[in-house]
């Protein structure tokens, strides 16, 4: 039986995804695996983040006779277990977990003054509506 170590393409329309399998050769393309050793995400924002080998296993693999396809051949060639790129995909792995630490908490909005009653209000005009005309303006600036 021949080997080979190519993609399985998983995911939904417009949003591929791949896992790097060892498969026999003359298995469809999304058909049986052997053994799942990695995967492969095009649509991840950091480059050198996208793929993710067991290095130990496709060492092995490649040991007994597997033969890469052309795609999987460059992506051991970088982030294989002798590979060119694996300082920049650590880098890019840290950085992509430091996104998920950030969480956004909106500033919480200015308490609401009850309203004094209209005998106050006639006796104190103007400071009235001095104060309903700030807080008519703090909503509009939190907004912005």
């Amino acid at each position: 039986m021949a080997v080979r170590i190519r993609m399985k393409k998983m995911g939904r329309t417009h949003r591929p995804f791949y896992r790097v399998c060892a498969m026999d050769q003359r298995s469809p393309r999304d058909g049986r695996v052997i053994e799942e050793l990695g995967y492969y995400d095009p649509m991840c924002p950091e480059t050198d983040a996208r793929v993710l080998l067991k290095s130990d296993r496709v060492d092995h693999w490649l040991s007994v006779g597997a033969q890469p396809s052309d795609k999987v051949a460059v992506l051991i060639k970088k982030y294989g277990t002798e590979g060119t790129h694996l300082e920049q995909q650590k880098a890019a792995l840290e950085r992509l977990g430091k996104r998920k630490e950030y969480t956004f908490v909106p500033e919480p909005a200015a308490p609401k003054k009850p309203e004094a009653p209209a005998e106050e209000a006639s006796t104190e005009g103007a400071p009235a509506e001095e104060a309903a005309a700030t807080e008519e303006a703090a909503p509009e600036a939190a907004s912005e």
